[in-house]
C-alpha cells in the first residue's frame, strides 16, 4: 500500500466504527479526524465530498470482506473455466461450512463492518447518485451462480441470485432481526454450527440434493 492507501484505509475504518455506532447520522469529516486520531481537515482532504467518503468506505468494506472470504478459502475472483470439476454433496457440505464461518466472523469480530454495509445500502435508497455502491455485491452473485451450475442446479442464474439474497437474510436477521433473540451466540462453535445447518439446507433444496 502506498502512504496515501495507508491513510485512507485508516480514516474509512474509523468512518466504519462511527456508522456502526451512531449510523450515517455520525459521519462527518470532522468525526472521522477525530475517531482515527488525526489533526482536523485531515479527511476533507482526502475525501472532499460526503459522497466520496462513502463510496471509499464501501470500497473499504468491500476489500475487507474479500479478504475474509480468502482466508476461508471461498472464491473472491473470475469464476473458474466451465471445466471446473462438478461439485458433489461432500462439496456442498464443505462450502456450507465455509460460508458459515464468514458469517459468524460478520456477526462478531466484523459486526461493525456488517452494521456499516446495510446503513450504506439504506443511504442508497434515498441518494440515488449513491446507486453505484450496490455494484460491490455483484461478484458474489457471478460466484453463486457459477457454483450452482457446477453443482447441478436446474436454473443457476437466478437461483444463484437467490442463494446471495437468502445468506444475506440470514446475516441480517442475526445481526439486526428476530434470529439474534433465539440463535447461538455470535463466535462460538454453537453459531457455527446452527448457521451451516441453515446454509446446507439452502443449498440442498436450490441442488435438489
Amino acid at each position: 500500500m502506498t502512504a496515501r492507501a495507508n491513510r485512507i484505509a485508516t480514516l474509512t475504518d474509523a468512518a466504519i466504527e462511527l456508522i456502526a455506532d451512531g449510523g450515517m447520522r455520525a459521519l462527518t469529516h470532522r468525526a472521522v479526524d477525530g475517531r482515527a486520531g488525526m489533526p482536523a481537515g485531515t479527511t476533507s482532504a482526502y475525501l472532499r465530498t460526503r459522497q466520496a467518503l462513502i463510496e471509499a468506505v464501501v470500497g473499504r468494506l468491500a476489500e475487507r470482506d474479500r479478504s475474509d472470504l480468502a482466508a476461508y478459502d471461498l472464491p473472491t475472483g473470475p469464476p473458474p473455466p466451465t471445466s471446473a470439476p462438478r461439485l458433489d454433496g461432500g462439496d456442498l457440505d464443505a462450502l456450507a461450512t465455509g460460508v458459515a464461518e464468514v458469517l459468524d466472523r460478520w456477526l462478531s469480530t466484523g459486526r461493525s463492518r456488517s452494521l456499516a454495509r446495510y446503513a450504506c445500502l439504506l443511504e442508497a435508497v434515498h441518494r440515488p447518485e449513491l446507486r453505484g455502491i450496490l455494484q460491490h455485491g455483484t461478484g458474489l452473485r457471478v460466484q453463486a451462480r457459477d457454483l450452482l451450475t457446477r453443482a447441478g442446479a436446474t436454473d443457476p442464474d437466478r437461483q444463484g441470485d437467490q442463494f446471495v439474497a437468502f445468506v444475506d437474510g440470514l446475516l441480517f436477521d442475526r445481526l439486526a432481526g428476530a434470529g439474534a433473540l433465539s440463535a447461538p451466540p455470535p463466535g462460538t462453535a454453537a453459531s457455527r454450527a446452527d448457521l451451516s445447518a441453515a446454509v446446507r439446507t439452502l443449498l440442498r433444496a436450490l441442488t435438489g440434493s
